[in-house]
């Protein structure tokens, strides 16, 4: 089962984390699974950038991003050349670094 190494976010995971989790997973479930509440607004449909993510390690060992990913992507804070929507970045057996951004821009949290 593969490793998923999480940097330390601020709120989301202060100490930082190693989970595990099976191949063919999402990353977004991964860590919802595991306590580390990500935002994803649009309930892991690919329409937003809420679960924005940035593999420091194992990029490549994720299938390529499809067109709708690459082009939401592309209006994600802090966007990265590694840079993934976690509900749609699915494990293999490779271990992962992966880094939670400190901002993300969820317009529906933002107009409450």
């Amino acid at each position: 089962m593969p490793r998923i190494v999480v940097l330390p976010h601020e709120t989301l995971c202060p100490e930082g984390a190693v989970i595990e989790a099976p191949a063919g997973k999402s990353i977004c479930d991964a860590l919802l699974d595991n306590d580390i509440e990500i935002e994803h607004a649009c309930e892991k449909s690919c329409a937003c950038t809420t679960c924005h993510v940035i593999l420091r390690e194992g990029y490549d060992a994720l299938a390529e991003p499809q067109e709708k990913e690459e082009d939401l992507l592309d209006m994600a804070w802090g966007l990265e050349a590694t840079s993934r929507l976690s509900c749609q970045a699915i494990l293999t057996e490779e271990d992962l670094v992966v880094e939670i951004p400190k901002y993300t821009i969820n317009h529906a949290r933002e107009n409450h």
